[in-house]
C-alpha cells in the first residue's frame, strides 16, 4: 500500500511525541548523535509550516526568530541544556531569564549551562524539544557551509564574523554591511534576506545579536564536528517524579479558592474565563474609567488605544480603579505562570457601563474569575483542579456553584486570514481517537455583524503547533473531519470540564460551555504562519467581540 503524506507525516508526529517521552524518561540524550537521531528524522520528514526551510540546504530565517523568542537569551552558547522543576532557584543568585514569547524561568548556571524551569506540563517539553531539535538541525547546516573539509580549516567569511564576536568589536555601518554579507553567505540567503533579520534581532542592550546568535550555533556544531563535544540535554530527576501529578495545579486552584473563601465569594455563582489579562477587564471597566477616552474613541477603537505600547499609564489606570470596583487581582506564586482576576460584579456601576445584568438576581451577582492562558496538556490539570471541591480551614466542603466556562484564545484557521474568529462545535484530539463534541452556547450569528469573517465547525487539538504541516491540515480540513482551525488546549480543558460535570458531580451538569478562538494564522497560506509575525492591532477586534458576548450571557 502506499501512505499518503498526510499519513506519513501522522506517523513522524506520533513518533516524535513516543520518542521525547521515552528520551524523558530515558534522563538525559544527544540532540545531535544517536539517541536524537529520531527526532531529527521526524522533523526533516514533517518539514513542519513552522520551520520553513528546514529540510533545505539554507538556513530558516523566519523559524529562526520564532524560536529564539521562545527560548533563553544565550541558549545557542550553551553546551549543557538541564530541563528541571521549581527547584529552588528563584531564592538564589541566579538571575532569572524569562524568553520573550513565552513565560518561563530559566537560568544561566555557568558558560555552558542554561537551566530550563518546567512547570506547565509534557507539553511544554514537547515545545522545547521540538524547537531546539530545530536550532540544534540550523547551527549544524552553518558548520557543513563554513568547515573546509580537506583541512578542517574554516572560511574566510566565518573567520570574519568569528573576529567581530569573539573580540565584541564595534562597527561603523559599512563594517556591520560589510558583514551582513559575509552571514548571507554563511547562511545561503541574500543581502536582504539577513538585513532584514538583523532589524528584528537587534536589542537596545545588544545590537548586534543576530551575529552572535549564528556565530554560537555554528561554532558549537563545529565542536560537535571537530572535538567531539556534543550537546546534551537532562532531565532533573524531581522533573520526572513531579509530571503528571497535577502539583502545580493545585497548589494555583487553591491559591484562587482561598481568596473566594477570604472575599466571601465561594458560593456565589461562578463564571469562569479562559482569556488574556486585559480584554474582560478593559470590557467592562475601561469605558466607566477613561471617560474622556471613551467620547473620543468609540467602541473597539478605545480598546485599540488601551493594546498601544505608548499607553502604559492608561492601563494602569484602568487596573488600579478596576481594583477599587470589585476586580481582585490573584498573582501566580504556584509556577503554573497563570495569573487570575476574580470580579466580584456586585461591586460594579453598571450604569456606567455598556452592559445591562439581566440574568442574575440582585442577591446573587455573578462572580467571574478571568484565568489566563493555559499551555497544552497544563489546561487539563488546572481546570480539573479548579473545578474540584474545595476543603476550607474549618474542613468544610464547598462545592463551587460554577454556572458557565467560557474559553476564548488564538489558533490557527484552515479557511479564512488572520483575526477571523472560529466557534468550534467539536474537539478532535490529534493523534487519538478522542473526540469531544459539546453543545457551545456562543453560536455563529452571535459574532455576525462585528465586520469579522466567522466560521463554525470541529477543531483540532494539536500536541504541538510547531510540528504541523500543510499534508496534516489539509487532511484535516478537506476530509469528513470539516475541521476549521487549530489549537493546543480544547480538547483538554473539555476532557476536565466533562469529567466534573458528567462523571465526577463535582460543578452542575447543566453548566454553559463557550468556545470561541480568533485566527493568530493561517498554516495553510504561506507568509501567515506563527513565524510570519504577529496580529498587531488587528488582533484587537476579534478579542473584544468576543470578550462582549461571553459578558452578554454572563449578564
Amino acid at each position: 500500500m502506499i501512505r499518503t503524506k498526510s499519513q506519513e507525516s501522522s506517523k513522524a508526529i506520533e513518533r516524535l511525541y513516543i520518542t521525547m517521552r521515552h528520551l524523558f524518561n530515558r534522563g538525559f540524550y544527544k540532540p545531535m548523535g544517536v539517541s536524537g537521531k529520531t527526532l531529527r528524522e521526524s522533523l526533516l520528514l514533517l518539514r513542519p509550516e513552522i520551520y520553513g526551510s528546514i529540510a533545505e540546504e539554507k538556513t530558516e530565517l523566519n523559524g529562526l526568530i520564532y524560536v529564539i523568542d521562545r527560548l533563553p537569551e544565550g541558549i545557542e552558547e550553551c553546551q549543557f541544556i538541564n530541563l528541571t522543576a521549581d527547584e529552588g532557584y528563584k531564592d538564589s543568585h541566579f538571575k532569572p531569564i524569562i524568553p520573550a514569547k513565552r513565560r518561563r524561568n530559566c537560568y544561566r548556571i555557568d558558560r555552558d549551562q542554561m537551566n530550563i524551569e518546567i512547570t506547565r506540563g509534557r507539553s511544554e517539553i514537547y515545545d522545547i524539544l521540538t524547537h531546539l531539535t530545530f536550532l540544534f538541525i540550523e547551527s549544524h547546516k552553518i558548520m557543513e557551509r563554513v568547515l573546509v573539509d580537506e583541512d578542517e580549516s574554516t572560511t574566510r567569511e566565518w573567520n570574519y564574523l568569528k573576529d567581530v564576536v569573539l573580540h565584541d568589536k564595534k562597527l561603523t555601518e559599512k563594517e556591520h554591511e560589510v558583514l551582513l554579507t559575509h552571514v548571507g553567505t554563511i547562511l545561503g540567503r541574500t543581502f536582504e534576506e539577513v538585513y532584514k533579520v538583523d532589524k528584528v534581532f537587534a536589542t537596545e542592550e545588544n545590537p548586534h545579536k543576530f551575529f552572535h546568535t549564528i556565530f554560537w550555533l555554528g561554532q558549537l556544531a563545529l565542536n560537535e564536528e571537530l572535538e567531539n563535544r556534543k550537546r546534551t540535554i537532562t532531565f532533573s530527576s524531581t522533573l520526572r517524579e513531579s509530571i503528571g501529578h497535577h502539583i502545580y495545579g493545585e497548589v494555583w486552584a487553591n491559591n484562587i479558592k482561598h481568596v473566594l473563601e477570604k472575599e466571601l465569594l465561594i458560593n456565589r455563582p461562578l463564571h469562569i474565563i479562559s482569556a488574556n489579562m486585559h480584554s474582560v477587564m478593559n470590557s467592562i471597566y475601561a469605558p466607566m474609567i477613561l471617560t474622556n477616552e471613551t467620547k473620543k474613541h468609540e467602541g473597539v477603537k478605545l480598546f485599540e488605544l488601551l493594546s498601544d505600547d505608548s499607553n502604559e499609564a492608561l492601563r494602569i489606570k484602568v487596573q488600579e480603579k478596576a481594583s477599587e470596583a470589585g476586580l481582585i487581582y490573584v498573582k501566580d506564586t504556584s509556577g503554573t505562570n497563570i495569573n487570575v482576576q476574580i470580579i466580584d460584579t456586585s461591586k460594579i456601576d453598571f450604569s456606567k457601563t455598556s452592559y445591562v445584568v439581566k440574568h442574575a438576581a440582585a442577591d446573587a451577582m455573578p462572580v467571574i474569575i478571568v484565568m489566563d492562558y493555559a499551555f497544552g496538556e497544563q489546561a487539563y490539570e488546572t481546570m480539573d483542579e479548579l473545578l474540584k471541591p474545595y476543603i476550607c480551614e474549618n474542613n468544610n466542603l464547598h462545592h463551587m456553584q460554577v454556572e458557565s466556562i467560557s474559553i476564548m484564545g488564538k489558533a490557527g484557521i484552515l479557511e479564512g486570514r488572520k483575526s477571523d474568529i472560529m466557534i468550534p462545535s467539536a474537539h478532535i484530539f490529534e493523534g487519538t481517537a478522542d473526540n469531544y463534541p459539546f453543545k457551545n452556547e456562543l453560536r455563529k450569528e452571535d459574532l455576525e455583524g462585528f465586520g469579522i469573517d466567522v466560521y463554525e465547525g470541529s477543531m483540532v487539538t494539536v500536541l504541538g503547533t510547531s510540528v504541523q504541516n500543510k499534508d496534516l491540515l489539509e487532511f484535516f480540513h478537506d476530509s469528513t473531519w470539516h475541521a476549521i482551525g487549530l489549537e493546543m488546549e480544547g480538547a483538554h480543558y473539555q476532557k476536565a470540564i466533562q469529567s466534573a460535570s458528567k462523571i465526577r458531580g463535582n460543578i452542575s451538569e447543566n453548566v454553559n460551555v463557550r468556545y470561541a478562538y480568533y485566527a493568530s494564522d493561517n498554516p495553510l497560506e504561506t507568509g501567515s504562519t506563527l513565524a510570519s509575525g504577529g496580529l498587531g492591532t488587528s488582533g484587537v477586534g476579534p478579542t473584544y467581540a468576543i470578550t462582549q458576548r461571553i459578558l452578554e450571557q454572563i449578564f
